[in-house]
């Protein structure tokens, strides 16, 4: 007779029921530009850095909070919680059906010099990362370590997502430089 340590099949159903959520959001992934997927990338990297501890739905709104040492993600809004208990409100995101996340900051912290400078240094870091890989598949967050399961998951899925939209794209497998390259030759260019 053996040991069975999981013997209602919990853990085991949980990670196959989230990834088959995940696989369903598959469907909807359209072929990106570069300069799409390097802004959501960074977008959902900078929500998933955050500390969260529950099945992320897409179409529904998560709040984020920011404490002195960390940043953290809820599913309660501000009017519910104290600044004392949640910290300061940061802005509102969304796991969208493709698995990206975005982040609607709030006017204050929009408006707040300091925090929008700590903001745009991760995205010089961030566009410092994606510069150096040999290609921008790379830089996909295929296993975060230290992050919770639902945490690890949400950064498969994104990593997943975006490598399905880069290889409709014809982008998957080129440094950053080559992908940024693709639309200056397309015309597609902002600037």
């Amino acid at each position: 007779m053996s040991h069975n340590p999981n013997p209602q099949g919990k853990g085991g159903s949980l990670v196959l029921n989230t990834l088959d959520a995940q696989r369903a959001g598959l469907a909807t992934v359209p072929p990106k530009h570069i300069e799409q997927v390097s802004t959501e990338l960074f977008t959902s990297l900078f929500v998933l850095e955050s500390d969260f501890r529950f099945k992320p739905v897409p179409g529904k709104p998560y709040f984020l909070y920011q404490k002195p040492e960390y940043f953290w993600l809820a599913m309660t809004p501000p009017r519910m919680l104290g600044a004392s208990v949640a910290g300061r409100f940061i802005g509102t995101c969304e796991l969208q059906p493709d698995m990206t996340w975005t982040l609607e900051l709030t006017e204050a912290v929009a408006a707040d010099a300091t925090f929008m400078a700590y903001l745009e240094q991760k995205r010089e870091v961030f566009e410092q990362q994606l510069e150096a890989a040999d290609t921008v598949d790379d830089v996909l967050p295929v296993h975060e370590r230290g992050f919770a399961f639902y945490r690890r998951a949400s950064a498969f899925a994104v990593a997943h997502s975006l490598g399905h939209s880069m290889t409709q794209s014809g982008i998957s497998g080129l440094s950053y430089d080559e992908a940024r390259g693709l639309l200056t030759d397309d015309g597609n260019t902002h600037g």
